[in-house]
C-alpha cells in the first residue's frame, strides 16, 4: 500500500457523531496527521459555512472540498482552487421539479446556502434528524423569496438541494430528475436529493486537488458513509467506509472501519496513515 499523503473526510455520518459532534480523540488524531505533513480536509456536500467552526479553526487544515466538489478552497488565502458550478438554467429546471413536491428547497451561491424564510421557519418538518436543526439555522440564510434571489444573482450556483417532508415522494422526484442528463444526483441524508452539474462529485474533486498538490491518486485516502461518498471511495487509492454506511458504500470501499459514534475515522487514520499498516 502507498504512503498516504492526503485524507478526505465526509462530515455527516462519518467524521461527526450522530449528535453532530467532533470527539476529542478524533480531533487529536486529525491534528497528529496534519503535524506529520498529511493533507487532511473536509470533503462534504455542505457549503463552506456549514463546516463546524471547530474544524475551521484547526490551523493546519488548509483545504476544504464543499458542495460535493463544486467548490474547493484554500482556506488560508480564501482562493477558490476548483470551481465547477451548476448552470443557472439547469438549476431552474431542478427547482421546478422540486416545487411539485412537499419540499424545502435550497440553493448554494459562493459557499452560502439560501432558503425561503417561510420554509426556514419549518425546518423541523423537513429535517427528520433533530440534530440537524441547529446546524441548518446557523448555516443557512433565509430570504423573502427564492425566485427573487435567483433573479437578482442571475449567475450559476454551487448546488441545489431539497429536503422531503414526506420521504415516500422522494423516489418519484428522483425518477423525474434522472431524465435530465445534465444533473448529478446524490442522496446523503435519506430524505434529501442534492444536485450538482453532471460529472461534479467528491471523487473527481479530491483527485484533482491531489494533482494540484503533487499527490497521486494512490496516495489519497477517503472516509465516507453515504451515496454522495461512493465516487470518492472508488476514485481514491484507499477508500474507507464507516460501519454505519449504506451497503453500496461499503461495497465501494477497500476497508470498513468502526461507526461514526465509535471514532471510526480516527481509528482508520491512526492505523493506515499514521502507523502505515497495510490491509490483507
Amino acid at each position: 500500500m502507498q504512503k498516504i499523503k492526503m485524507i478526505g473526510l465526509d462530515l455527516d455520518g462519518t467524521l461527526l457523531t450522530s449528535e453532530k459532534k467532533l470527539t476529542a480523540y478524533t480531533k487529536s488524531i486529525i491534528k497528529r496527521a496534519l503535524d506529520e505533513g498529511i493533507v487532511v480536509l473536509v470533503a462534504t456536500g455542505r457549503p463552506y459555512t456549514g463546516i463546524p467552526q471547530e474544524l475551521r479553526d484547526i490551523s493546519k487544515m488548509r483545504y476544504a472540498l464543499t458542495s460535493n466538489g463544486a467548490r474547493i478552497l484554500d482556506t488560508w488565502t480564501g482562493e477558490v482552487l476548483i470551481e465547477q458550478l451548476f448552470p443557472l438554467e439547469s438549476a431552474k429546471k431542478a427547482l421546478a421539479i422540486f416545487y411539485k413536491y412537499d419540499t424545502l428547497q435550497e440553493v448554494y451561491f459562493d459557499g452560502q446556502g439560501y432558503v425561503d424564510k417561510d420554509l426556514y421557519d419549518q425546518v423541523e418538518r423537513f429535517h427528520h434528524n433533530p440534530f440537524m436543526w441547529e446546524y441548518f439555522r446557523e448555516s443557512r440564510k433565509p430570504v423573502p423569496s427564492m425566485e427573487e434571489l435567483i433573479a437578482e444573482k442571475d449567475c450559476d450556483m454551487d448546488k441545489v438541494q431539497a429536503l422531503f417532508a414526506d420521504v415516500s415522494q422522494k423516489q418519484a422526484a428522483w425518477d423525474e430528475l434522472a431524465q435530465h442528463k445534465e444533473f448529478e444526483l446524490v442522496n446523503s441524508l435519506g430524505y434529501n436529493i442534492e444536485i450538482n452539474a453532471a460529472g461534479v462529485n467528491k471523487g473527481t474533486g479530491l483527485v484533482r486537488l491531489g494533482e494540484m498538490l503533487g499527490i497521486r491518486r494512490e496516495e489519497i485516502m477517503a472516509c465516507g458513509d453515504s451515496d454522495n461518498d461512493i465516487t470518492m471511495l472508488s476514485e481514491v487509492g484507499f477508500g474507507v467506509a464507516m460501519a454505519n454506511a449504506h451497503d453500496e458504500v461499503k461495497a465501494a470501499a477497500d476497508y470498513i472501519t468502526e461507526s461514526n459514534d465509535n471514532d471510526g475515522v480516527a481509528k482508520a487514520i491512526e492505523r493506515f496513515a499514521l502507523k502505515g499498516e497495510s490491509i490483507c
